[in-house]
């Protein structure tokens, strides 16, 4: 949730030129978020919830950078159009596949009740190798002003057609695959909704 509240401010400090602030924000971020991970993996304690606050936590701030260093001319428009166009059509038809998928009765409570899961979202490999080079340029970008590394670096140009090309195979592929939507059967989704606790009879 953090990450959320402080993509805007980072990429304030973006757009004001304040590049070596905005760069330790991110590497907070990132360092934060890699022991989250660890302490929830090492404790069982992963949850549905936190499975799609976290993505959509990267994707707020990943949607941020992408815009800011646009903004600045850092990075090149098209690439951002084509990057911000892929989370949004990826995230209209999230709310689409919501519904259509999600277990009778169908209600607005429900579908916003993010206890109850209806669908599982596997990201292919195109999709993984996308997120490390997106990862990797919005890195690579941000610390290039601050090490003083021309923006039409060839390695910086490299990464953005990579990252370009990857972007828009990854859109395809989710639309295309059958393996990267799957929608849960009804044991599936019992299996995953919470039981309420029964607490012990006082005697």
């Amino acid at each position: 949730m953090a990450r959320i509240l402080s993509s805007p401010y980072i990429g304030y400090l973006i757009i004001q030129g304040q590049y070596e602030w905005a760069l330790g924000g991110c590497i907070v971020f990132g360092l934060t978020d890699a022991l989250d991970g660890y302490i929830a993996r090492r404790y069982n304690m992963r949850s549905f919830v936190g499975s799609i606050i976290d993505p959509m936590a990267d994707k707020v701030l990943m949607t941020t950078l992408t815009l800011a260093l646009a903004y600045n001319g850092l990075l090149p428009s098209v690439l951002a159009v084509v990057i911000v166009g892929r989370d949004v059509a990826l995230s209209l038809a999230a709310v689409v596949i919501r519904w259509a998928t999600l277990p009778t009765p169908k209600t607005w409570r429900r579908y916003f009740d993010l206890s109850i899961p209806s669908v599982e979202v596997r990201p292919t490999l195109v999709s993984k190798c996308n997120t490390v080079l997106q990862l990797v340029l919005m890195a690579a970008t941000l610390a290039a002003p601050v090490f003083g590394v021309p923006v039409d670096a060839v390695g910086l140009t490299a990464l953005q057609w990579a990252t370009g090309a990857t972007t828009v195979a990854s859109g395809v592929g989710y639309l295309v695959s059958k393996d990267a939507v799957h929608r849960l059967t009804k044991a599936e989704v019992a299996k995953r909704i919470p039981k309420p606790r029964i607490l012990p009879k006082n005697k």
